[in-house]
């Protein structure tokens, strides 16, 4: 290995269906009609040295998913990044990449920025339900897992919840901003949600479960859900902000490392 290079993908459109399996076979198409020179692990098995980081759920659309490419030999990231988005189905976009230039990028994924569509509600209604989740230190919540139920706070690690007025921006450098508004008058909510990433995580479903358990909110429709951003988060200003910063800065202070005089 002599490079590493971190990418931002979306999934997009119908493609939010795709499950994690699904889009890592589609990355491993991708690089191979891309010529991606790939590092191979080692053993009876080689495959590409690949890694995911936090992944949005199979339904769930989003606009910041991260993946990490060990390579075999030197690549400009924005080249990679635009023959891989080219390979790639529509929906499944390639839409920022860096050079690796600095560790432990899993725990700059600290909170994740969610939209939430909620159609067949009036916004006052999800207001008021806004209010006495937010006014409970503690919502407990039940939810399946492959080990039976389990119980869980879903209101401690939510650090911001709030009706959407109008256009809510991510915050971060070359994010998407949502596009969506509230419908006047058509029974339609769009709430954002600023949740901490934890263990279990705390994910939107469990956030509109605890809606329901403190506000008896019931949707006639599953909601939708868009991931707007998700890497370090701010507790002053509760922005989450581009985890691709670090790299970005260590990349730009190389020539003028470089340009300094050296001792002979």
């Amino acid at each position: 290995m002599v490079q590493r290079i971190r990418l931002r993908y979306t999934k997009r459109g119908r493609l939010r269906f795709t499950s994690h399996r699904d889009f890592q076979r589609a990355l491993e198409r991708a690089l191979r009609r891309s010529a991606v020179p790939m590092a191979y692990s080692a053993g009876f098995s080689p495959h590409p040295r690949i890694s995911f980081a936090n992944a949005a759920s199979t339904g769930s659309a989003s606009e910041a998913e991260y993946v990490e490419l060990a390579l075999s030999a030197h690549r400009d990231p924005e080249q990679l990044r635009a023959q891989l988005d080219e390979s790639l189905p529509v929906g499944l976009d390639v839409i920022d990449a860096v050079e690796v230039r600095t560790p432990n990028f899993t725990e700059r994924l600290e909170a994740s920025v969610w939209e939430l569509k909620l159609e067949g509600v009036e916004p006052e209604t999800v207001r008021a339900a806004v209010a006495a989740f937010l006014a409970q230190e503690s919502v407990e919540v039940e939810r399946l897992t492959k080990n039976g139920v389990r119980r869980f706070d879903a209101r401690g690690p939510v650090a911001a919840l709030e009706l959407a007025e109008s256009q809510v921006g991510t915050g971060m450098s070359g994010s998407v901003e949502s596009s969506t508004d509230i419908p006047a008058g058509r029974g339609c909510a769009i709430l954002r949600l600023v949740v901490r990433h934890v263990t279990p995580a705390v994910r939107p479903d469990d956030v509109l479960s605890g809606l329901r358990v403190t506000a008896d909110l019931a949707l006639p429709v599953p909601a939708g859900v868009t991931r707007l951003a998700q890497g370090p988060l701010d507790e002053e200003s509760g922005a989450v902000t581009d985890p691709f910063a670090p790299d970005r800065g260590a990349a730009e202070a190389l020539p003028t490392e470089a340009a300094e005089p050296q001792p002979v």
